[in-house]
């Protein structure tokens, strides 16, 4: 029976391991299928909420998938409006927020979708009196963008 420390050590010695090939220059292996138990990633604090990072690492198909959870205090953006060459979804998990669309800031609940295409201006903000929470899921697909330093 597979516990909760064996995915705890077998997910930590997999995020070191990428470390090390990063630092040596080694590209991390591809991502195959894989599960991510909610208790096993900690959350790090930032200076306006906190993050869990999940994934950031090549797929068979991806140049790069990163998936993370952040949690925004209220009345915080998570960064001024900027735009990035890959794409993004945010998925909104709890709290309110308004996403800067084209241009018009859109508020937004639980369960709603944010796509941000590439080189768009876009950002988001906590607009509830309770914590944002939502997921950011972005990929480089093979080839289309040059790698980050």
């Amino acid at each position: 029976m597979i516990t909760r420390r064996d995915v705890t050590v077998a997910v930590i010695g997999g995020f070191l391991a990428l470390g090390v090939m990063k630092v040596s220059g080694e590209k991390p292996p591809v991502l195959g299928s894989t599960a991510f138990d909610w208790n096993s990633v900690s959350a790090k604090a930032t200076p306006v909420g906190s993050v869990r990072q999940f994934m950031r690492t090549p797929t068979a198909t991806l140049d790069e998938l990163e998936l993370h959870v952040t949690t925004l205090n209220p009345g915080e953006a998570s960064h001024a409006p900027h735009t990035h060459p890959n794409e993004e979804l945010i998925i909104v998990k709890e709290g309110a927020v308004e996403a800067l669309v084209r241009g018009e800031w859109v508020r937004l609940g639980p369960g709603s979708v944010i796509f941000n295409a590439t080189n768009e201006l876009h950002g988001l903000r906590s607009v509830g009196t309770v914590p944002a929470v939502y997921h950011v899921i972005n990929w480089r697909a093979l080839g289309t963008v040059p790698p980050r330093p």
